[in-house]
């Protein structure tokens, strides 16, 4: 069963509703009838405690740049509403709508754990990739700082990491971050989808608005901190455009190197998206689906590992060659950072030395 079109949007949220559970065979429909805009409950934010055992996660994606990942946070409030992560809360029994955005996990072992299984002896340093599912700078990172100290037992143990993040709220942590990077520890990763403030406000609801983004790429890059962009995802037929723009004004704010990836839409993302588009851009709705579909073989999604992160045909070839054109005018065409692995203690290795 479906869930109907709703044409109403929820201030602060992506989502407008919670779509069914794949896995669930009872659905909730709200009743949206005779429903005034203003009236529209606005669904408060829920933190729930994750009692995960581990914390560093193995990617086995041939197409996924790194093997080791951590994420202090599932589901995640800035509630983009292309994020290829909301199905994961189906596994939980949740929704990939407003659930996702509004339902938390937490992972406030997450810290502890880290130390613990860097600390195993088996473990061989890598770079570990933060952020690799949901954002780790998220609003409540702000209250509960999980990604900092998980930054701190990085630093301490001189383990190398990556990070990706739309929220300015990043450069709180440039201390630890600029300490590591004189080390070769630490690189960041701006995720920049737009420079128009009102489609950023519309599509990533609660993100750092395109200025506050530019801004935390200055003061990384002026802190010493190798810092780069994805653009991520590029949607067809409503971001593309801004490509040469993006990449212009994130390398004068200091970016050194970029990538990009197009949109996919897996599982219930594809209806969230074509119900936010109809809700937010009805004119732009049939061009902006039939150019993803001409990207993913004549679909919304395309899990094939060889080429989801870029597409394939045409249009793929085209923004291929639009992006590396432009990347090259901007000076952003140099690979990203090696980071040192050469630096990593264990605990009790570090003991041993007295």
């Amino acid at each position: 069963m479906s869930s109907p079109t709703v044409q109403l949007s929820i201030k602060g949220r992506g989502a407008a509703d919670n779509p069914p559970n794949r896995f669930e065979p009872i659905a909730l429909e709200p009743d949206w009838e005779n429903v005034q805009p203003d009236d529209v409950p606005a669904p408060q934010t829920q933190f729930l405690r994750d009692a995960t055992r581990t914390f560093i996660v193995r990617n086995t994606s041939p197409d996924v740049g790194f093997e080791y990942s951590i994420n202090p946070y599932r589901g995640c409030e800035h509630g983009c509403i292309y994020c290829y992560a909301r199905p994961g809360h189906e596994y939980f029994g949740l929704s990939a709508g407003l659930d996702f955005e509004t339902k938390i996990f937490v992972k406030l072992d997450g810290p502890r754990l880290l130390r613990q299984e860097l600390s195993h002896p088996k473990w061989q340093a890598c770079v570990l990739a933060i952020s690799g599912v949901t954002d780790c700078y998220q609003p409540v990172e702000r209250k509960l700082r999980i990604t900092r100290q998980c930054l701190e037992v990085l630093s301490d143990l001189g383990h190398p990491c990556s990070l990706i993040t739309k929220n300015h709220l990043i450069t709180r942590d440039i201390d630890v971050l600029s300490d590591m990077a004189r080390r070769n520890l630490a690189m960041a990763i701006l995720s920049v989808t737009t420079l128009n403030a009102e489609l950023g406000a519309r599509m990533e609801p609660r993100t750092s608005a395109p200025a506050r983004r530019l801004d935390a790429i200055r003061a990384l890059s002026s802190a010493g901190i190798p810092t780069g962009i994805m653009i991520a995802p590029l949607v067809p037929g409503l971001t593309d455009h801004e490509v040469p723009s993006i990449l212009s004004a994130c390398a004068e704010a200091g970016a050194t190197f970029a990538g990009y990836v197009p949109l996919r839409l897996p599982f219930a993302v594809k209806e969230l998206f074509e119900q936010w588009l109809e809700r937010h851009y009805p004119d732009r709705k049939d061009k902006v689906l039939n150019r993803i579909r001409s990207l993913r073989s004549g679909k919304l999604n395309d899990s094939n590992f060889h080429t989801r992160m870029r597409g394939h045909g045409a249009f793929a070839d085209q923004f291929k060659k639009m992006f590396d054109l432009a990347k090259r005018r901007a000076g952003l065409d140099r690979p990203g950072p090696e980071l040192t692995t050469g630096h990593f203690r264990r605990p009790n290795e570090q003991f041993s030395l007295f």
